[in-house]
């Protein structure tokens, strides 16, 4: 096994305090959104090999596994994170693999450089992913049905607001999500400045089920994408409670901490909550516009004790183990590559012990045992 040394991101919505509380650390006073454990460019974990990149280069078969590159190609194809909302996320939508992969290639064709603030697609991939709460977790995740939609709307009492809930209450599910949404994205914008305040000044009086997007506009203040949040879904889960987010569906975090795995990919199709480019024609082609319940999952118990959290992806497969004191060492081992994270108490994996926030890499095949008394997420891909 490589114990895993890991970059804590310090993107501007992160918590300052539950990163560092999860480590057992002073906090910097400084905001800390994501840490990284895998094999992304961007910032790929470090061993005592080197980067978790170079020691998969190095050997693909002996690290990965036969199968995991027979399945998909010489490289490591999840990334897997702690993520630490202090603020929400800028609304976003993933493609799928088609459309990602014509994204990619048409910007390709148009010299579009990789790293342009208006660039949509920085790889061919998709990415689907799946947040997993550490604590209590508040998320937006899918449209709402539209009549639902305009009620809420309609609650606020906002003249400015009345068109949209007319052509919610007007027209098909579908028709009905394809016009509001590229409506408030496009609209003159201090017009819809002007009613995102009103409507948050609404929410705030109102409480209820208004509130959390009273909250978002006061981190974002005037945006469009509050108008756009109120159409989906909004989330509270509870620890060991999931998300899976799938191609198409506009969703953001607002707050807690969580474990969350993806596709190792960076393709992000932002629509609002964000000073960020928006391109409403290329996320009006990516986005489902289909009503739909969030689907919060919770993981199914197998018999050796692993929690599995069940999705339709190959390129990841998270679960987890609880271990009570006293309990008999677990034999980890898959012909597969896989990362243990622990997240509560102390665990011994192989030679290395861990504690909270702490991780390893385990090469495919590798004897992979654990004991102790804690939790421990274990990050895999499925062949």
């Amino acid at each position: 096994m490589d114990r895993l040394d890991n970059t804590i991101r310090p993107y501007a919505w992160g918590s300052t305090t539950a990163i560092p509380h999860l480590l057992g650390v002073e906090p910097s006073g400084e905001p800390q959104a994501e840490m990284w454990m895998g094999a992304h460019p961007g910032a790929p974990s470090r061993t005592a090999r080197g980067t978790l990149v170079e020691v998969i280069e190095t050997d693909p078969r002996r690290d990965l596994g036969p199968e995991t590159v027979a399945k998909f190609g010489p490289r490591l194809p999840f990334l897997l994170k702690i993520l630490a909302a202090g603020a929400p996320l800028s609304l976003q939508v993933h493609p799928d693999l088609k459309q990602a992969q014509e994204g990619y290639t048409d910007e390709e064709r148009r010299g579009v450089p990789v790293d342009a603030p208006h660039r949509n697609y920085k790889d061919a991939n998709h990415k689907p992913e799946l947040i997993c709460a550490l604590t209590e977790f508040d998320g937006l995740c899918g449209f709402r049905a539209p009549a639902e939609a305009a009620d809420l709307l309609a609650a606020l009492d906002v003249d400015s607001l009345k068109p949209y809930v007319d052509l919610l209450r007007a027209h098909p599910e579908e028709a009905a999500l394809r016009e509001v949404l590229p409506a408030v994205l496009t609209a003159d914008r201090e017009e819809i400045a002007h009613t995102v305040t009103e409507a948050a000044a609404a929410g705030a009086r109102l409480g209820g089920a208004p509130a959390p997007y009273a909250g978002i506009a006061r981190h974002y203040p005037g945006d469009p994408g509050v108008l756009a949040a109120m159409l989906l879904n909004h989330v509270r889960l509870q620890p060991g409670e999931a998300l899976f987010l799938g191609a198409g569906i506009p969703h953001a975090y607002l707050s807690g901490l969580g474990v969350e795995i993806m596709a190792n990919s960076d393709n992000v199709l932002r629509c609002g909550l964000t000073p960020k480019h928006v391109d409403v024609p290329e996320l009006l082609r990516v986005v489902r516009f289909e009503a739909a319940d969030p689907g919060v999952l919770r993981p199914e118990a197998g018999p050796d004790g692993e929690e599995v959290y069940e999705t339709p992806i190959d390129e990841f497969r998270l679960s987890r183990y609880v271990l009570p004191e006293g309990a008999a060492a677990r034999d980890l081992t898959l012909t597969t590559p896989q990362i243990l994270l622990c997240t509560a108490g102390a665990v011994q994996a192989g030679e290395h012990r861990l504690t909270p926030g702490q991780s390893v890499f385990v090469p495919a095949g590798e004897k992979a045992e654990v004991s102790g008394a804690g939790t421990v997420f274990r990050a895999t891909v499925v062949v």
